[in-house]
Formats: C-alpha cells, sequence, structure tokens
C-alpha cells in the first residue's frame, strides 16, 4: 500500500499514512514471538517512513501510529491478565478502538496506544533495567496471559488437524 500510494502522496506533499500495530508492537509477551515480531516491525516500519518523510521536508504528510491493547474480536481469545488488573484494563470495543484511532488521525496525533494506559508499560521498558520490567511483567501476569489462548488454540488444532493456527507451538 505504501508503495502504491506514497509516490504521489511525495509529489503532492500531502496525505496521511496510518499504521495500525499494537501494544504488542511497543512491548512484548510470552508465546507469542511471531505476533509480537510483527507488530514491532510496523512500529519499526512506521518509524523509517516518518524520519524519512521528515528529513524529505514533507511536513503536509501527516503519519499516525495505532496501537490498542486487545481489542474484543475473538483473536486472543481467552489470553488473561491477572485476575485483580482485568478491571482495569480490559478488551477494548472494536467501535471505541475505532473511534479512538480516527480522533488521533483527525487531530494528526503522531502515535495513540489504546487505552491511554499502554503508554506505561511502553516508558517503562524504555526507562527501567530490565530486572524491573520483568518483575511488573511477571506482576501483572504478562508472564502467563497467553497461556489460556495457547491452550484454547492447541485443543482447536486437535480437533481440526489439517488446520494451522498463527499462534500453534510445535
Amino acid at each position: 500500500m505504501t508503495k502504491a500510494f506514497l509516490p504521489q502522496m511525495k509529489v503532492k506533499n500531502h496525505g496521511h499514512m496510518v499504521t495500525v500495530a499494537s501494544a504488542l508492537g511497543l512491548f512484548s509477551t510470552a508465546c507469542v514471538e511471531d505476533y509480537c515480531a510483527s507488530k514491532f516491525g510496523a512500529v519499526g516500519f512506521h518509524e523509517s517512513l516518518t524520519h524519512e518523510l521528515l528529513a524529505e521536508n514533507l511536513s503536509g504528510i501527516k503519519t499516525t501510529l495505532v496501537c490498542p491493547y486487545i481489542v474484543d474480536t475473538g483473536m486472543f481469545a481467552g489470553c488473561e491478565i491477572r485476575k485483580e488488573l482485568r478491571g482495569l484494563i480490559p478488551p477494548l470495543e472494536p467501535l471505541y478502538t475505532v473511534q479512538q484511532a480516527m480522533k488521533a488521525i483527525l487531530a494528526e496525533q503522531r502515535m495513540i496506544c489504546i487505552p491511554r494506559l499502554m503508554y506505561i508499560p511502553f516508558l517503562t521498558r524504555a526507562l527501567l533495567p530490565w530486572e524491573a520490567n520483568v518483575a511488573t511483567y511477571r506482576f501483572m501476569g504478562g508472564d502467563k496471559c497467553m497461556l489460556p489462548f495457547i491452550k484454547n488454540i492447541e485443543m482447536k488444532n486437535s480437533s481440526h488437524p489439517n488446520i494451522c493456527f498463527d499462534a500453534c507451538v510445535i
């Protein structure tokens, strides 16, 4: 999509590039390495593209990076953080997620974490030592949050052996 639209956007110095990644493109969790890697890649692509536009003085082309927490689409059904924190960070409603992303795009906001609480682990990852982040991650249940999800996938996979799911653990 970028290759198709960016050249004409550059000619006109006008447009808006939106990258939808995930909170898991800013910090990671266990058992979904492939997903995290793809989202980190999307974030890196977005940052590099933004720097390219700035270097070329193309201020008419805006960029927005959208990093939502789990959106309640069923994709990560079973993923659970620590029980005591689930009310604080529940899965996001799809419509709410789209509304927040659109507000950020229309306001020409460079980046949005949905909910805003997701800025905290992003910042702590950058500012705190590794051990402090691991301790926080474990406290929140991040080290085991995907295990119920993986178990659901494995059960589906065993009942449908010819289907390969993205998060299969082999």
